[in-house]
């Protein structure tokens, strides 16, 4: 879809930038990630006042074009960049009216890299309440470009901002904010001479961020570098000086642009009278808990219908399609290998989307703020800082957003660590193992009338993968070793109402991201798996069709039951059967046997086709809901040699250990890749993921056997 005009969004954390995107795009956007890095993009299309149609780019929110972060890096490198697919033809730059001069620093070095800006001056309507008047002609006067007061949150002033983009002049630049040349003559000059770029601060910055600007070739960035030390260039020094001349300007232009009816700022004064409460040193925590145990309960309890509804329509459409299309591996590979597969990713949809919910609110209100702000002292303590809470809290639904959502973080190594360390935190696809293995071995009773033990369980391995997770991230705090300063800058934001619209938009998009990103991958682990499992060497699965056509087998058993038993037969035989058999001498330790093994291999692709894979080894009909059904089974079923139970509690507390610490998912181990883009930490995180799971079930099973 081509567009008439590209236009970028640009501006501080939160300042509602990505409302204003919404609001201009609605649901006419989507979401990728910028060529070459994991940075989040999100693009849509507006139609503007004079018939054209506007591409916006929502770049990520930064304090200024010196990164700290993936993020931030991103924003002076599209609009610096010509050559850039995103390189916009305008830019607004969104301003928080109620702190102007924060916001200022970032507008003026925008400015000071030529391209042509307008001013979306947001949240005009709190500047009001906190009793500040802005003069927008005169302050469009000083800085010399259009001046648009909105308020994207009540959808106000947008056409007037559509109006102001239609009739931007965007060949008309406006003039430096302050002297850069000054801050290095020499250097500026030879920049601009060697490697062709068109004004001053374009160069200066190339001095400043040459080895991280992937528009430059190697030869480039050499030079500069060989300059600044020609000339003796210091880049902190340099940063410091500008800052101050910015802030200089930036005075002079708010001296008589803004004033202050009153001194007291009414939002801010309830804000810092409910953060006495929900930031307390004390109580702040046991709420924060008692909001976690609430969500928890909403994700499982609220996702129930939906994820049943989905589960149902699944094995609808593979009852009809079974009746509809002949037999034949072709019918078995669409339905057992692509459409389970795809079953597997789509019946996850409503908790990600009730957890991306509750995470929205959260951030909308401005709660989430004061979360990682509590959280940062506990957290620096074992390797990582207030802003892992929020990985590490959608963990408990999904690892796969929530190590995407670790691109936050500025510092290497806390991010590294909370990668690392994301997938230990239980989630919901660990919830039906654990549903049926403390079922099976776990007695449902109650103590003291309230407290059910299958349900202490439950919570005891929830706790344990919280407990693990710390004490992995501390023992990474001591082998990670980095240069990089950590440290942990956060704005304490007013408290709003959240916008429902947004709440809902981001449903949509983080529920289509892991759908699209956990989906292709899931599917084709499934088609191999189904590959894996429905074929064996040589003609071992003819002979068994041949074997159960025998008369001594119909005349004794029912169809059904014949049909199990040839499955169960074929199962043993499958190239996966083989490979049970094969690492069957590996975790006899463990206390599992081959049809244990097969499971565990089956659920690499994710950890709930465990129950699946028990349903078709013991011989009932495959469907993973009638737990009822697998229960039975399992509970009956022994040992050949001993005629003893194979669940035990020793086997089934094993199984669980093995789960709580196992990388049983391929959707995690690619997105790892994809975050971190060397296949050395995949590699690392499953390697010793899977040691401590051996460690933890070995331990276990011969603790209670």
């Amino acid at each position: 879809m081509k567009a008439d005009l590209k236009v970028a969004l640009v501006g501080n954390p939160n300042t509602g930038k990505s409302t204003l995107f919404n609001v201009l795009t609605g649901l006419n956007q989507k979401v990728g990630n910028f060529p070459g890095v994991t940075v989040d993009k999100k693009t849509g299309f507006c139609n503007l006042s004079d018939g054209r149609r506007g591409e916006i780019i929502d770049l990520p929110g930064t304090y200024s074009l010196y990164p700290k972060s993936k993020d931030e890096s991103i924003v002076f490198s599209v609009l610096a960049d010509h050559s850039n697919p995103h390189h916009p033809d305008l830019v607004i730059v969104v301003l928080d009216a109620s702190n102007l001069k924060r916001n200022l620093l970032l507008y003026t070095q925008v400015a000071d890299l030529k391209v042509p800006v307008i001013v979306a001056l947001n949240m005009m309507d709190m500047a009001k309440k906190s009793g500040l008047e802005i003069n927008l002609n005169l302050l469009s006067k000083k800085l010399g470009v259009p001046v648009v007061p909105i308020s994207a949150r009540k959808a106000e002033g947008i056409d007037k901002l559509k109006e102001a983009i239609s009739f931007a002049n965007r060949f008309a630049l406006q003039e430096d904010t302050i002297d850069v040349e000054q801050l290095a003559p020499e250097l500026i000059s030879s920049i601009r001479e060697e490697i062709k770029v068109d004004n001053n601060y374009f160069a200066l910055q190339l001095a400043h961020q040459h080895e991280h600007l992937p528009f430059l070739s190697p030869q480039q960035s050499d030079r500069i570098e060989n300059l600044e030390q020609e000339f003796s260039f210091h880049s902190q020094k340099s940063q410091a000086t500008e800052t101050i001349a910015r802030y200089n300007f930036i005075n002079d232009v708010l001296f008589d642009v803004v004033t202050r009816k009153d001194h007291f700022a009414e939002e801010e004064s309830y804000s810092n009278k409910i953060d006495k409460v929900l930031t307390h040193r004390i109580f702040g925590f046991v709420i924060f808990f008692a909001i976690l145990m609430f969500i928890f309960q909403a994700i499982f309890s609220w996702s129930a219908y939906p994820m049943a509804l989905i589960e149902n329509l699944f094995t609808w459409l593979t009852s009809i399609l079974h009746k509809t299309l002949p037999a034949g591996p072709l019918t078995s590979l669409l339905l057992d290998g692509v459409i389970a597969g795809l079953s597997g990713v789509l019946v996850f949809i409503p908790q990600i989307a009730i957890l991306f919910a509750f995470i929205s609110i959260l951030e909308d209100t401005g709660y989430m703020s004061r979360v990682t702000f509590m959280m940062d002292r506990i957290m620096r303590k074992v390797g990582l800082n207030g802003k892992s809470v929020v990985p590490l809290i959608g963990g408990f639904a999904c690892a796969v957003p929530s190590i995407m959502s670790t691109r936050t973080i500025e510092n290497w190594k806390d991010r590294m660590i909370t990668i690392m360390v994301t997938p230990l935190i239980t989630c919901s696809a660990r919830l039906p193992v654990y549903t049926l293995l403390i079922s099976l071995v776990v007695p449902n009773r109650n103590i003291w009338w309230v407290f059910n033990l299958q349900g202490i369980a439950m919570m005891a391995m929830y706790l344990f993968s919280v407990v693990s997770a710390v004490i992995v991230a501390w023992v990474f705090k001591l082998i990670l070793k980095s240069r990089e300063r950590g440290y942990f800058i956060m704005e304490l934001p007013v408290y709003r109402m959240p916008r429902w619209k947004n709440v809902g938009l981001t449903m949509y998009e983080r529920s289509k991201t892991f759908v699209i990103q956990a989906g292709k991958v899931i599917i084709a682990v499934s088609i191999i798996l189904w590959v894996m499992a429905s074929y064996g060497p040589g003609k071992r699965m003819e002979q068994i069709d041949q074997k159960y056509s025998n008369a001594s087998f119909t005349g004794k058993k029912s169809a059904v039951e014949l049909e199990h038993l040839k499955a169960t037969d074929k199962l043993e035989n499958s190239y996966a059967g083989i490979l049970g058999h094969a690492i069957e001498p590996a975790i006899r330790p463990l206390g599992f046997d081959w049809k244990i093994g097969i499971a565990l291999i089956t659920s690499v692709a994710a950890r709930e086709v465990f129950v699946g894979t028990m349903a078709t080894i013991y011989s009932v009909d495959g469907n993973a809901d009638k737990l009822d059904s697998v229960l039975d089974k399992m509970k009956h079923a022994r040992n050949p040699e001993t005629g003893l139970p194979v669940f035990t509690f020793a086997v089934a507390m094993s199984l669980m250990m093995f789960y709580a610490f196992a990388m049983q998912c391929a959707s995690t181990v690619a997105v790892v890749y994809r975050e971190t883009k060397e296949w050395k930490w995949p590699v690392i995180q499953f390697t010793y993921m899977t040691v401590l799971a051996y460690a933890a079930s070995f331990i276990t099973f011969h603790l209670l056997k």
